[in-house]
């Protein structure tokens, strides 16, 4: 089992720059492409828990989410994030990497280095 789990978009570039640096590192990773395999709630619960930035970090505030009219103060708490990424999985930050008790969002790329 890899010592690392990234939660990975390929069309996204902080993503593939963020996989690229495990790769260069010779990171054993398992690579979750989320917009294919959504998280369960039970994932996104465990990556919010490891996460040290709030909870409302873990979501997109961008042309999507604007386009679903959604407000971004009404997704602060842990509960509510996972419950519109359950729905919109599209809207999770990315990529997200997790090590042992640690998670990171890549952005930059380089927030990983801190967890390996």
């Amino acid at each position: 089992m890899a010592d690392v789990k990234i939660y990975h978009n390929p069309n996204c570039s902080k993503s593939r720059g963020t996989l690229e640096i495990l790769r260069d590192k010779g990171v054993d990773h398992e690579v979750v492409e989320y917009l294919k395999t959504p998280p369960s709630r039970e994932q996104f619960e465990e990556i919010l828990s490891l996460l040290p930035d709030p909870p409302s970090e873990l979501v997109r505030k961008d042309n999507r989410f604007k386009q679903l009219g959604l407000e971004a103060g009404a997704y602060e708490t842990a509960e509510a994030v996972v419950g519109v990424l359950l729905e919109h999985p599209e809207l999770m930050q990315r990529p997200i990497v997790l090590k042992g008790d640690k998670a990171v969002i890549g952005r930059p790329p380089e927030n990983v280095l801190g967890i390996l």
